[in-house]
């Protein structure tokens, strides 16, 4: 089960949608051209249903394979949206919208998804339906979440989801996947301090909500080095300061900060939401300010069911050859978690060999990658349903 040679012929056509979507980067649900370019590309593949607008501008499309005794049905999952980011690639296909970019790959992702469609409408040689999801606003915006809400598990009875993204650092078509948590929970917190505001050169007449405000962001570094079992992961990082005040000379009434927390356990995830609220509202107090926290619950952990792993590694091993199967999980957050809430399968990465890591102005999806990508969604509705 090596790469598909209909991937290699197809790969110029692939690459060639790959770098149109790429000049043409949309952000969150506002993926209108690359909505309508996937629905209209899966329609010319004769793919049985396309439906739009699921999950707001989300696309999916049915293709049923040669039989349907097993009555199996397996749903596979790309990303469609981009970044804010203005991008510094210097590519000749670069990002025609200042700004926005495809920064993480999603590109990539769709064209790969696209590439199996037409592959899968063309030979149909498997036994059920298979389901192939193109998702916007994985970026920050719960595309998933959105789609999921809005029938995709019910309307289309998928009993199964399998999803990919691409890793910088990992060698170009090859594959990297472990069982149980591999992407983590991603939630946000605001921490508004007020204290009272003045002059500058009368401190004593104020309480600082700048020396409380740091204080704090030193203190919550506690949350993880003294609370947190040490063997378990997480993160809390404090990203975003500012004040009511821009002055040299004045000490502000309030400062804002914004900040992220990772985690892999749901009792992590718990101790966390509870021990920043504790040591911001408790530092704040003891500097004679207040502190009030608005912790908001993210993206779900990305967990990998045992028997899906196995399954999609078995498909990525006849690929590529070896696969880890031990890869250290990653403290990003991934919406695909919100299907694998409600159906067992698996997310894998595919390498994308020494390239800028993703979210930078110079990454860049690298194309050598699409044959073995194409392949493994193609091969995971093959094996999954072998034709009788």
């Amino acid at each position: 089960m090596p790469v598909k040679n209909r991937f290699a012929e197809l790969l110029p056509e692939i690459t060639a949608w790959r770098r149109d979507f790429h000049e043409n980067p949309e952000l969150l649900y506002e993926v209108h051209r690359t909505a309508g370019k996937v629905a209209g590309l899966l329609r010319a593949f004769g793919c049985d249903e396309v439906t739009e607008g699921v999950g707001r501008t989300g696309v999916v499309g049915v293709i049923r394979g040669r039989s349907d005794n097993s009555k199996r049905v397996i749903g596979l999952r790309a990303d469609m949206d981009a970044l804010p980011i203005h991008e510094r690639t210097g590519a000749d296909y670069a990002s025609k919208t200042p700004g926005m970019m495809h920064a993480c790959g999603h590109d990539g992702h769709t064209a790969m998804l696209l590439g199996a469609a037409k592959y899968l409408a063309e030979t149909r040689n498997f036994d059920g339906t298979a389901i192939v999801i193109f998702q916007p606003a994985e970026e920050g915006g719960g595309g998933g979440d959105a789609m999921i809400k809005d029938g995709l598990v019910d309307r289309w009875g998928i009993q199964e989801f399998y999803g990919m993204h691409n890793m910088p650092g990992i060698p170009v078509g090859q594959f990297a996947i472990k069982p149980g948590a591999i992407m983590a929970a991603a939630d946000q917190f605001d921490i508004t301090v007020t204290g009272k505001g003045g002059h500058a050169a009368k401190p004593h007449d104020c309480i600082d909500t700048t020396l409380t405000a740091a204080q704090i962001i030193v203190a919550l570094q506690s949350v993880v080095s003294r609370n947190v079992d040490p063997l378990k992961n997480a993160v809390v990082s404090v990203c975003v300061v500012s004040t009511d005040s821009t002055a040299h000379n004045v000490i502000p009434q309030e400062v804002r900060l914004k900040g992220t927390a990772r985690s892999l356990d749901p009792a992590v995830r718990a101790q966390l939401e509870e021990g920043i609220n504790r040591v911001a509202t408790n530092v704040a107090a003891a500097m004679g300010a207040t502190a009030k926290v608005d912790y908001q619950r993210g993206y779900p952990v990305t967990e990998n069911n045992d028997q899906a792993t196995e399954w999609a590694a078995d498909v990525a091993r006849g690929i590529a050859g070896d696969v880890d199967v031990n890869v250290q999980p990653m403290m990003g957050g991934e919406d695909f978690s919100y299907m694998l809430n409600e159906r067992p399968g698996a997310y894998i990465f595919l390498g994308n060999g020494d390239s800028a890591m993703v979210h930078h102005p110079e990454y860049n999806f690298n194309d050598d990658a699409i044959p073995a990508g194409s392949s493994w969604f193609a091969d995971m509705i093959e094996t999954r349903m072998p034709a009788a």
